[in-house]
């Protein structure tokens, strides 16, 4: 039964069956949805034999690769037909399986999940096959300079212990996996047992029947009797430092860990040094201000102290701006270090650190899913319902003196270990780590309609819509609808800056954000409803009188400058590939160029630009306002009152429909680009959006064709899953920025025309030329035959149930709402069943050849050998694949025919750009 003290209010039922397996069946008051998620005690903690790391996460992989009863088509037949979302992920300590679904399936669900849990089957082919992709799962985190910089921080921070290595493995072992068959088998028997795993069922659901359902599939797995000793780490002798260098340009990382206590529902030492190194090094700390604000020397400061069965590595990091300032950066963090030894935190502080971290937590516990995904996180360690309460109420009962003592034990110079990244040079003596004690410093000193959607929840998000986006930008000025809305949420109001007003959202855990797309910009304000007014004299006035003042313009055009340069542009080939593709196609109209702008946009952009955008774009006459959550009548009207002070008129003029340019034949542009991985995405305009009658249909289309991470999917089964190639291949009809990111695209994404994309994520470069001709081939396969009755009927039934998923969060349903506003369209769930009620086969199959092509599409491929692409694709030369398993005949005569399709690309139609050039005016 759930106390008042307790985190999750919720009454929960728990069994423990004889074999082991821990039930635990939650109630959570959403309707129609259940979310099944299933912690199995096994990480890459386990992973204690040499040679043989890397084997937990390959099991989340495999795992999705079908029994005897239910082969994997058979498997995600069942997982569609139920309109659910499905996936996995491996951290150190545990892998959890997670299907969030509509409640009359659950029975189904939970007997498929008890099949593969015990009766997991697969031969070695499959089995070479999917290390293939693991490895390129690997190939698509090798850009991330973050990846390798934690990856070379707990090589060297361990000795024994198996958090030596990430959950992906050392790369020696991932590259050896396709050897180890025989092993796998092992692997599975040992960990994937009834007494190691737990069943987290939560929703609208009915305990008992539950239970009853879990005890009549789960009851005759077997225990397991495998033991094993995980080596503990020895007392650690640092200080250490590592560097990491890095081929290409990117800002330099300078990063600390920490040895750091396990978790405890019960010890007060890790939740302490969770706490402190929140305050320290957090949006609101000191720090963060000095280097981040004033200074302007680092665009990122981070912390973690993550939640660990072992000892683990507490983090500090900061991205420096330029290399000469690095020293300086990571002298001022250890003197940050040195003052936590020495100086208490104010009970004023920790109280606001606890509440934010209560109030954060609770903010986002808005749906069923993340309510059973958030349990999940802590039951993995004693398996119980009651850890996460037990928990918070340690953190409760921490004190400044706790703090303190955990800083003086965990935080000292035999702990630290140092992990640097750079392209170039860094100053002299970074190696040189001073001792704590030597750094401490010396003492001294309107009137507007609004959506309203009334819950019981107490979280309240409203959210501010304005039509002006990226299209608005003035030529020579791009970026500066981005940077504007940037100015507004985070750079402060006349009255305050924004360092006051990060501490003073803080212990109210409130945030008020931005987004800004094409068409639309949107700020978002979240607050619990007893900060409600507190929250909004601080809120709304950074939009209503904001601060404009010349450092944060610096710091924010710096920001989005780097955001463009290096997080897209240099670190991320696939959503470089997408953006360049968007950009391509509508080369000359408003949608010609990236959200973030250009290069030399965004360097002759001034601050009176921002004032002036902001007076013209946010007026009354325009904004469209929601608001969701257990929200009064009061409230929605301070909120007209607050926003009557917006500047008056009309907006921005409105942007014409951009006309997108649809190839002829195949136009191909190779960005040369110093990479591992060959990135490929290719489409065409499509005038079709939700306003069209032909959405619904199109929206079956990509679901068929490229559901998005949706293993079950055309392209998917047919580059992915049958030959290994890559992580992932999907459709889309609306554009999904941030989509490597993400299960759904965020709402507020409107814009007047779409294109039509096929994303295939990075391939090995010697696959390239076969990856698109594949790429094509299916899709013109799929318009020339088009769906059967039978694909049409499973495809609609899967979405009339995921529409609900895909709507089913606040801010989904918040953005949905206003989205449709703007559209001119019914609300969108109501929009999508009654449009799919309507359809024939034979409407899709018409749509999908009145809009799409497999002939005249645009083309971007990032990779490294650029040349010698441009030679293979005009050349029309063979494209060979080979697989380190064995492969049906059938599949290698299909890949022959493939192989040697004719594309006719003209040499004309091929242009090489190098890297350095995209964006840049």
């Amino acid at each position: 039964m759930a106390t008042p003290a307790d985190l999750l209010p919720f009454k929960a039922t728990e069994k423990t069956l004889a074999n082991g397996l821990k039930i635990i069946v939650v109630p959570t008051g959403f309707p129609n949805i259940v979310s099944v998620q299933i912690p199995v005690q096994t990480g890459s903690r386990n992973e204690v034999e040499p040679g043989k790391s890397g084997f937990a996460h390959f099991f989340e992989h495999m795992m999705f690769r079908g029994t005897p009863t239910y082969p994997p088509e058979k498997y995600q037949d069942i997982i569609t037909k139920a309109g659910a979302r499905q996936n996995a992920y491996t951290s150190d300590d545990l892998t959890n399986y997670y299907t969030t679904f509509a409640k009359e399936d659950l029975e189904t669900v939970l007997k498929v999940e008890a099949d593969r849990f015990q009766h997991l089957s697969y031969g070695e082919d499959v089995f070479k096959t999917e290390s293939r992709a693991v490895l390129g799962e690997y190939n698509k985190n090798s850009a991330n300079p973050f990846a390798k910089m934690y990856e070379v921080m707990r090589e060297s921070a361990f000795d024994t212990h198996t958090y030596k290595h990430t959950t992906m493995g050392f790369i020696k072992d991932i590259e050896d996996m396709p050897n180890q068959y025989a092993y796998s088998k092992v692997f599975f028997d040992r960990w994937y047992r009834p007494e190691r795993t737990t069943i987290i069922v939560a929703g609208d659901v009915e305990p008992q029947k539950t239970i009853a359902m879990i005890e009549k599939y789960w009851s005759t797995w077997r225990r397991g009797s495998y033991k094993s000793e995980i080596p503990a780490e020895p007392a650690s002798k640092g200080p250490v430092y590592r560097h990491v260098p890095w081929a290409t340009p990117t800002p330099p990382l300078v990063a600390f860990g920490f040895h750091a206590p396990a978790f405890s529902e019960r010890n007060k030492e890790q939740a302490a040094l969770k706490l402190l190194l929140s305050l320290s090094f957090g949006r609101t700390s000191p720090l963060y201000k000095r280097l981040m604000q004033d200074e302007q020397k680092i665009d990122q400061l981070f912390e973690d102290t993550p939640n660990r069965v072992d000892p683990g590595l507490a983090i500090v990091a900061a991205r420096v701006k330029k290399a000469e300032d690095a020293l300086y950066v990571r002298d001022l963090v250890l003197q940050t270090v040195a003052r936590l030894r020495t100086e208490p935190v104010s009970d004023k502080a920790l109280a606001e650190a606890k509440s934010a971290l209560k109030y954060g937590v609770i903010r986002s516990l808005d749906n069923t899913e993340q309510i059973a995904g958030t349990l999940a996180s802590f039951v993995h360690f004693n398996r119980s319902y009651g850890t996460i309460n037990n928990y918070y109420r340690v953190i409760d009962s921490l004190t400044p003196a706790d703090l303190h003592a955990a800083a003086r034990k965990y935080l000292g110079d035999e702990g630290m270990v140092l992990t640097t990244l750079s392209n170039g040079a860094l100053p002299a003596g970074m190696e040189a780590l001073p001792k704590l004690a030597d750094l401490l410093p010396k003492a001294g000193k309107a009137n507007l309609d609004i959506i309203v959607q009334k819950t019981a929840l107490p979280q309240i998000r409203y959210k501010l819509l304005f039509p002006a986006g990226s299209a608005h930008d003035p030529a020579g000025k791009e970026g500066l609808a981005a940077l504007t809305a940037a100015m507004v949420a985070s750079a402060g109001s006349s009255d305050r800056k924004i360092d006051e007003i990060t501490k003073a959202f803080f212990p109210m855990a409130g945030s008020f954000t931005e987004q800004t797309d094409k068409e639309m910009t949107t700020f978002t304000g979240t607050i619990h409803k007893d900060n409600w007014k507190a929250f909004n004299d601080i809120a709304l006035p950074m939009l209503l009188s904001p601060g404009f003042r010349e450092e944060d313009f610096r710091r924010l055009k710096d920001a989005q400058r780097n955001a463009l340069q290096v997080d897209l542009k240099d670190n991320n080939e696939e959503e470089l590939g997408k953006e360049r593709l968007q950009t391509n196609v509508y080369a000359g109209t408003g949608y010609g160029h990236a959200v973030l702008g250009t290069a030399k946009g965004l360097a002759a952009i001034t601050l009176d630009d921002v004032r002036s955008f902001w007076k013209t774009a946010y007026t009354q006459g325009v904004v469209k306002v929601g608001v969701s959550g257990d929200v009064s009548d009061e409230m929605t009207a301070a909120l007209k009152q607050a926003l009557a002070r917006l500047p008056e008129g009309g907006g921005l003029p409105a942007t014409p429909v951009p006309a997108g340019r649809q190839a002829n034949g195949l136009e191909v542009e190779i960005i040369e680009k110093n990479t591992r991985a060959t990135a490929i995405s290719l489409g065409l305009p499509l005038t079709v959006t939700r306003s069209h009658a032909d959405f619904p249909a199109l929206w079956m289309v990509k679901t068929w064709l490229g559901e998005h991470r949706s293993s079950s999917a055309r392209l998917y089964q047919r580059i992915r899953e049958v030959r290994g190639m890559n992580y992932g291949d999907y459709a889309y009809i609306e554009a999904f920025p941030r989509g490597m990111f993400q299960f759904f695209p965020n709402p507020n994404l409107g814009r007047k025309a779409q294109l039509f994309e096929l994303w295939i994520r990075p391939v090995a470069p010697e696959n390239a030329h076969f990856a698109l001709r594949i790429a094509l081939a299916e899709l013109d396969k799929a318009i020339a035959q088009g769906m059967s009755k039978e694909q049409f009927e499973t495809t609609r039934g899967y979405l009339m149930k995921n529409v609900f998923v895909m709507t089913s969060t606040q801010d989904q349903q918040l953005g949905y709402a206003l989205d449709s506003q703007w559209h001119g369209t019914p609300e969108f769930t109501k929009l999508m069943r009654d449009g799919l009620s309507r359809l024939t086969v034979d409407d899709v199959n018409a749509a999908m050849r009145k809009h799409l092509s497999a002939k005249n599409l645009s083309v971007v491929m990032i990779t490294k050998d650029a040349a010698g692409l441009k030679d293979k694709l005009v050349s029309d030369a063979v494209s060979p694949i080979k697989y380190d398993g064995n492969k049906p005949k059938d599949l290698l005569d299909e890949d022959a025919v493939i192989g040697a399709m004719k594309l006719d690309i003209k040499p004309e139609a091929v242009r090489i750009t190098p890297a350095a050039q995209v964006f840049a005016e």
